[in-house]
């Protein structure tokens, strides 16, 4: 990668032979030190005009996100990653359905995504909505499937258990992240071959709404 002053930096598309070279564990440091840098502002101004026209016939990303919603989680810059580094999925509360499992798929399994991860985040609006037991046409369905974190974390918690309630409302969000890790990997076994083989990564992620700062975990008991 070069810099020089104020010009943009302008860093090389991943290539097939570059990712051979790496591990899920390296690309998972990768994301990691890139999460650093925007926790500490250290974010660079990329050339997207030349990546862009790099990357228009193919792409190799080294992971795919699945994240929520949310626009205050702005994935890419989160992990300090340009055009053609990550696939991202977005959907209120990073639930998960057969589209978003074949999405996953893909990236993994037909393409080159060596890290998945389920990003959550506080104060998370899909998460409160459930709380809440909102009922708003197809979001209806959609905030079923947070539910089983409600539940799951209204167990042996003391105080308030409703949205107000910011611990409770940040113990669903982990809840729920776990919950959609427990879903890929009972409902995927393409990607949980991977994993345990050791080809792919499988990790959740919770995002603090004030730091910047990504928390990992497995999910795996």
């Amino acid at each position: 990668m070069k810099k020089s002053g104020n010009k943009s930096l302008i860093s090389k598309l991943w290539t097939l032979k570059d990712l051979s070279k790496l591990t899920p564990a390296d690309v998972f440091d990768i994301l990691k030190r890139g999460n650093d840098d925007f926790v500490h502002d250290r974010l660079t101004v990329r050339n997207n005009s030349k990546r862009v026209r790099s990357a228009a016939l193919s792409q190799n990303p080294i992971a795919v996100v699945l994240s929520c919603l949310d626009s205050r989680l702005p994935v890419e810059d989160i992990f300090h990653r340009g055009i053609g580094e990550l696939f991202v999925i977005r959907v209120a509360g990073n639930v998960v359905n057969d589209d978003i499992l074949g999405s996953l798929e893909f990236a993994c399994g037909v393409s080159t995504a060596k890290v998945l991860i389920v990003l959550g985040h506080e104060h998370c609006g899909a998460v409160k909505a459930s709380i809440d037991d909102m009922k708003v046409g197809h979001l209806t369905g959609l905030l079923s499937k947070i539910k089983p974190a409600v539940r799951k974390a209204a167990k042996n918690f003391s105080g308030k258990k409703d949205s107000s309630n910011v611990q409770f409302a940040k113990k669903v969000s982990w809840e729920n992240v776990e919950n959609s890790l427990n879903t890929i990997r009972a409902k995927s076994p393409i990607l949980t071959k991977m994993e345990d083989e050791g080809k792919i990564m499988i990790l959740g992620g919770m995002y603090n709404m004030h730091r910047g700062r990504v928390k990992f975990f497995t999910g795996k008991k």
